[in-house]
Parts: structure tokens; C-alpha cells; sequence
């Protein structure tokens, strides 16, 4: 039977509902954080970095289902040790795409592997490639915040060298700043924002969060504090407005939120 895509009258009574409010608290950590990181992101030039700690945590996943351990548990687990396995290895942006690569080869495997093992690994599975923003429990929303709330704290902590390494290697590691070090605390700091906008968006989508409010907001701005507070505020956005349509007219959250993120994005090239 095929779902019928139609606007729904009682739209404004399902975003009401208990579900709804659980996804629009839910997201909304997550966009925060996201659109703040993407940032560095876009500026490190670390998108692929992205990319792929997200599939490095699908074996996280379904290895997680296949032993009933929680998937966000399995989530952070692979995509943390990804994070330090990367930044071990690639201290400039050259190195870290060789040594993400190879991480990323190992884990599409594992992930395979993996799901295949697990019995009844296909909710899961689907879950991870394409997000599931309408099952979040008030238990996730606690570690979301507790994740934004560590994460805020760290990157406030990194922020000024942080930037300073991103935006000159080379002179700020001739003036004594641990690159090495940054690096692979802000790929750590990644794999956690990754871990929760999986879990919103999916894998398959989930530059949509990080990568694409970040860009859109630095074809308008320079300054990286207005960057910053513009990506958060576009990420946002996507997420209660996409919220919105999907209550509206019976969609999958996914598909409007990231639509709404690209219209912004087309619009940012066109001006």
C-alpha cells in the first residue's frame, strides 16, 4: 500500500501530540549544535571527515543491535575511536582524507557484516541511513542535551586556537599550537554531533545539519562569530519547518528538513 502525500486538516493537532514535541525538542539540541560545529566544518575543510564518521558509526549501530546494547551507545563508540583513529593519523587535511579513507573502508565492512548478523537489523539499518526524528524518546533528549551541554563547554574551551589552526596551519603551529592535538579533539567533538544528528536526519542526509547551514550562511558573512550564529539559527529553522510541512502534508521529517536546507543554500549561490 502506498502512502498518500495530501495535506493533513489536522496538522496543527499532531504537532501537539507527544511525539511531535519530543521531535521538535529533540532536533532542535541537535540543529543547535550542528549548525554551530558545521562552521569548522566548512572552514576546516573537514566535510569529508563528516561524511565519513557518519558511516563509521553504522557498524557502531548494528554491531549495537546485534549484542541489544542501545544504538546511540554503538553510535559514539565507532564514531568516536573513528575521530581519534583520524586525527592520529592526518594532522593536515591531506593526511586526515588518506587515514579517513582507510577508517571508513574498514567500517563500511564492518557494517555489512554486521547487519547481516543481526536479526531483525533492517529497522535498524533503516533507522540509521534515513533517520528516525519521530520515535525520539524522552531519554534521548536528555542525552542530547547532556551531549550539547559537554559540547558547548569543550568547543568554547578550543574555539580561539581552534580557529586560528584552521585558518593558518602553518603559522600557528610556528607559534606552539598543538594542531595535532586540536585536531583531533574537534574530530572527537564531530563524532559526537554526528552520533545525535544521525539519529534525526540519518546518514544519508546528514550534511544537511552540518555541512549545508555552515555554507550557506558564509556566502552572506565573514565574521566567524555571525557565521557561526546564522548557521545554528538556518539549522534550526530547516528542523521546525520541515517539522512542520511534514505534519502538514504526511511527509517523512527528513525530506522537508533537508529540503528546506537546500532552498537556503540554492538561494546563498544565487544573490
Amino acid at each position: 500500500m502506498v502512502a498518500e502525500i495530501a495535506y493533513q486538516p489536522e496538522w496543527l493537532d499532531i504537532l501537539t501530540s507527544d511525539f511531535m514535541v519530543h521531535a521538535f525538542v529533540g532536533a532542535t539540541i541537535v540543529a543547535a549544535v550542528s549548525g554551530l560545529v558545521g562552521y569548522f566544518v566548512v572552514v576546516r575543510r573537514d566535510t569529508f571527515a563528516t561524511h565519513a564518521l557518519a558511516h563509521i558509526g553504522f557498524p557502531g549501530a548494528t554491531g549495537a543491535a546485534l549484542v541489544g546494547a542501545p544504538v546511540t551507545l554503538g553510535l559514539a563508540v565507532f564514531c568516536v575511536a573513528g575521530a581519534l583513529v583520524i586525527g592520529a593519523f592526518g594532522e593536515r587535511v591531506e593526511g586526515r582524507e588518506t587515514a579517513t579513507g582507510t577508517v571508513l573502508a574498514l567500517a563500511s565492512a564492518l557494517g555489512v557484516l554486521f547487519a547481516s548478523l543481526a536479526a531483525g537489523g533492517t529497522s535498524t539499518v533503516t533507522s540509521v541511513l534515513f533517520g528516525n526524528l519521530l520515535a525520539i524518546s524522552t531519554h534521548q533528549i536528555l542525552v542530547f542535551g547532556t551531549f550539547a551541554i559537554l559540547l558547548l563547554v569543550a568547543l568554547g574551551a578550543i574555539a580561539r586556537p581552534l580557529l586560528f589552526a584552521s585558518v593558518s596551519t602553518e603559522v600557528a603551529a610556528a607559534r606552539g599550537v598543538p594542531i595535532r592535538a586540536l585536531t583531533t579533539a574537534f574530530l572527537v567533538l564531530l563524532a559526537l554531533v554526528i552520533t545525535m544528528a544521525v539519529q534525526v536526519v540519518g546518514t544519508l542526509l546528514l550534511f544537511a545539519l552540518i555541512v549545508t547551514p555552515a555554507a550557506t550562511a558564509m556566502s552572506f558573512w565573514a565574521r566567524p562569530a555571525a557565521v557561526a550564529a546564522v548557521s545554528t539559527c538556518i539549522s534550526v529553522a530547516s528542523v521546525w519547518l520541515g517539522l512542520t510541512l511534514s505534519a502538514m502534508y504526511n511527509l517523512p521529517p527528513s525530506f522537508p528538513i533537508v529540503g528546506v536546507a537546500f532552498a537556503a543554500w540554492v538561494f546563498s549561490r544565487g544573490r
